[in-house]
């Protein structure tokens, strides 16, 4: 097939449902070239604009995201619950797309929503691989992460925490359609999927698993977990830090500001999950059973050791 054939194919790439796109595409061996049909994650711009009686009559735009369309009024929620602009369902009025500009979100908050003005009219421009880029109040979000401190809470079996990752895969509609999307998931200490959020961002993931149980009325969480498909940087511990969950687990690995934090926070966190190991990096004492496990792994040497 010419380059001119495959150029002119590539034409048939369409929109299908649940935030994946259909494209054409050449199959590419050693022996043999095929076209045929692949599905791969939809990445589009999205504008928050704020409206709330201290910022004025006009709508202030707080910045724009890329993100995998779909359950945005919960990607919105979440963002700004992450950011401290909104501390309850009840600070927002209203969530709404808007039906003059695509890819745009209105988020109405009441005038009971306490805003703090310089964190209100900051605007950033971030990839869907970013969570603060562009914050101009970095050390301040660092500060309040780590003051945050999460309360003591039942223990949680090992066992049940090496099942997450098949559990949360199961779950991963967009995963199974694409290899190309990220999810974080909630369960409770029973091995519970509570829900599970998909996105092409790592952390718009989280923020709309975030924003869908803030607006629901079901934070902050406590006895519960959080799974992330991928690693776990500082923004993503800041934001489960922020949910007030008692573990978070990755698929990944962990930065060495992630860690800090967490240890700072009793916060339990989990890396290089897999179905027979994982790294504990704080707090081991929520995982049950934990002395055991924990001379076990010091004589062997493998907590400290990357899992295969």
């Amino acid at each position: 097939m010419s380059s001119a054939e495959f150029v002119s194919s590539r034409g048939a790439s369409q929109a299908a449902p649940s935030g994946t796109m259909n494209v054409r595409i050449l199959r590419t061996g050693v022996d043999r070239q095929i076209q045929k049909e692949d599905r791969v994650a939809v990445e589009a711009p999205l504008e928050y604009m704020l409206h709330h009686p201290a910022l004025g009559i006009e709508p202030v735009s707080f910045g724009t995201t890329m993100r995998t369309p779909g359950n945005d009024e919960y990607l919105a929620a979440g963002l700004l619950y992450g950011e401290g602009l909104v501390n309850h369902a009840a600070d927002i009025e209203a969530i709404e797309s808007s039906t003059r500009r695509p890819n745009v979100v209105n988020v109405r908050l009441n005038e009971s929503a306490h805003m703090e003005m310089q964190l209100a009219t900051r605007r950033f421009s971030a990839g869907s691989s970013c969570g603060v880029c562009g914050t101009t109040g970095l050390d301040a979000a660092i500060a309040r992460a780590a003051a945050t401190r999460i309360a003591d809470t039942e223990t949680v079996d090992l066992d049940l925490l090496l099942r997450l990752p098949d559990l949360m895969r199961a779950g991963q509609s967009k995963f199974a359609d694409t290899g190309g999307i990220h999810a974080s998931a909630l369960f409770d200490f029973a091995g519970n999927l509570i829900t599970i959020a998909e996105d092409v961002g790592r952390h718009n993931a989280i923020d709309k698993l975030v924003g869908e149980n803030l607006l629901a009325g079901r934070l902050p969480f406590r006895e519960h977990i959080i799974l992330l498909s991928g690693r776990a940087s500082f923004e993503l511990v800041q934001k489960a830090l922020r949910s007030g969950v008692a573990v978070l687990a990755a698929i990944g690995a962990p930065s060495s500001l992630a860690v800090n934090l967490a240890l700072a926070s009793n916060l339990t966190l989990i890396g290089f999950l897999r179905p027979k190991h994982f790294n504990v990096y704080s707090s081991p004492e929520r995982l049950r059973p934990a002395h055991a496990w924990l001379n076990d792994s010091q004589a062997s040497g493998s907590k400290r050791s990357r899992p295969e």
